[in-house]
């Protein structure tokens, strides 16, 4: 059933009543506040960024923006595209599989409201990003996992289609041979397409999809597809997302730590650049062999970017310019 049919539902029902009633008042109370207030927008609007250089994504968002289209349309459709190249072998079809060769999806999608929806472990699906959005729009859940997550795209039209492409096939193989098919992390296989999007009337929304760690264990799920560590969006204060290596994000709740850094004053900028500071920082780090990256936008429209290692980049398309951008990064020695 529809989200909001259910929490109306649930207002209604037994000793919930009362709870459920007020639980309804206050997050409508919420959404007119939000509806009602004028945008605080400095900076150039609309507005797309993304992790790495995805310009054909990037530039699908944006026509959806400026055909007036919404910031989650246009992170949604921006990452389809993605989704959908399958000579990228890092995100939908034609990812790199797990050390089993299976191709599977993690997405998540968060929109000005905070709804948020999520999908982890999905096989057989392209477009792990829209099915997450089916999670939060027509579900009472936040995440679907594995076959369930399957069987709900297939019950919302989603056609089931081998993920594996034959450079992906190969790939594994030679991995195989090369690993020694030990059960180790590979560092160097973790891109993730995250995408941030300001509308023309100032609501950010955010959107996240990966296949993951190349030759992952079996069930592996990393940051991207959990709320507050992969992305985070506060519609009064802005929104970051991730990428790298997820279970380095996982442990610092990366996205919502930029993001409150942002709340508590510090620019985009900043904010990304203490997060990563805290993976480094920890003790016994081994920020040299695995790499993280940032991406954040605050609610006057400025952007950041920060990352462990030079060639993270990030993509910007403001005032009509489509263009990749080289990340600032963490250099121990200054």
């Amino acid at each position: 059933m529809k989200r909001r049919n259910f929490i109306k539902n649930a207002s209604l029902s037994g000793v919930g009543i009362a709870v459920g009633s007020a639980l309804v008042s206050c997050k409508e109370d919420a959404v007119q506040k939000q509806e009602t207030s004028a945008p605080v927008v400095i900076g150039s609007i609309p507005l797309v960024i993304a992790t790495w250089d995805v310009k054909n994504a990037t530039a699908k968002a944006m026509e959806v923006l400026n055909a007036g289209g919404n910031a989650l349309d246009a992170v949604e459709q921006g990452c389809r595209v993605e989704e959908a190249n399958a000579e990228g072998q890092s995100v939908g079809k034609g990812g790199l599989p797990d050390r089993e060769g299976h191709v599977t999806l993690d997405a998540c999608i968060m929109d000005k409201h905070g709804n948020c929806g999520s999908v982890v472990y999905l096989k057989d699906i392209t477009h792990a990003v829209s099915v997450a959005r089916k999670v939060m729009e027509d579900t009472p859940h936040v995440m679907l996992a594995g076959e369930g997550a399957k069987q709900f795209a297939v019950s919302q039209g989603f056609t089931p289609e081998d993920l594996l492409t034959e450079a992906s096939k190969e790939a594994w193989e030679k991995w195989k041979i090369e690993a020694e098919y030990k059960p180790i992390i590979n560092i160097e296989n973790h891109d993730t397409i995250g995408m941030l999007a300001i509308d023309k009337n100032g609501d950010i929304s955010g959107a996240c999809t990966t296949s993951g760690l190349a030759y992952k264990m079996a069930g592996r799920v990393g940051d991207s597809p959990i709320i507050g560590s992969g992305l985070f969006v506060d519609n009064e204060i802005g929104a970051c997302v991730a990428t790298g290596l997820g279970e380095e994000v996982v442990k610092t709740v990366g996205s919502f730590l930029v993001v409150e850094l942002m709340r508590q004053g510090k620019s985009p900028q900043e904010a990304c650049e203490e997060a990563i500071g805290r993976i480094v920082n920890k003790p016994n780090s081994d920020f040299k062999n695995f790499q993280v990256g940032y991406i954040a936008v605050n609610k006057k429209g400025e952007t950041g970017d920060y990352a462990i290692h030079q060639h993270f980049s990030m993509t910007k398309y403001q005032d009509g310019k489509n263009v990749n951008i080289q990340s600032d990064f963490f250099n121990k020695n200054g």
